[in-house]
């Protein structure tokens, strides 16, 4: 496999290694009326044969929410115009960092397999992704990030006081 621009493991100050150099993003997309897309990982993958969102490595300048929608996109066909982002979550280990990024689907988009690091990609129910054996780090957040679907940030700026 060649190594492009933000591939690659960093070995963290917490004593495990994550992959991407610039650190990495994951999409959480929700359909309304299917779910959340979840991809298999390819078995040759980082904890391979495991479910988890669809993401990879940040690459140099670039931003957590065009990483996640890119890879997506990469992994699943699903095109990043079809994604409408809503908040980002971020877990920073000060050297490393990955970013969930909650987004919703603009209009009923149609997601499959697109290259070799996955075996598949489905619309999960919420309340059925505990169910499946998920990566690891995803399963840590999941209870997290299911409060968090559909919820929207909003920056409210008081001008009369700036």
């Amino acid at each position: 496999m060649l190594l492009g621009d933000g591939d690659g493991f960093v070995s963290c100050r917490c004593g495990r290694r994550h992959w991407g150099r610039n650190g990495a993003a994951g999409l959480l997309l929700t359909d309304p009326h299917r779910g959340v897309l979840l991809q298999h990982r390819a078995g040759w993958t980082h904890q391979g044969r495991t479910w988890a969102l669809p993401g990879g490595a940040v690459l140099t300048g670039e931003t957590a929410a065009r990483a996640a929608t890119r890879e997506t996109e990469e992994e699943t066909t699903v095109p990043a115009a079809a994604v409408r982002v809503l908040a980002e979550r971020t877990d920073d280990h000060g050297d490393w960092s990955y970013t969930t990024v909650l987004a919703t689907v603009r209009t009923a988009v149609e997601a499959r397999v697109a290259n070799a690091e996955s075996e598949a990609v489905h619309w999960v129910r919420p309340e059925d992704v505990r169910s499946y054996p998920l990566h690891g780090d995803f399963a840590a957040a999941w209870p997290r990030l299911w409060p968090q679907l559909d919820r929207e940030l909003r920056v409210v700026v008081d001008t009369a006081n700036v």
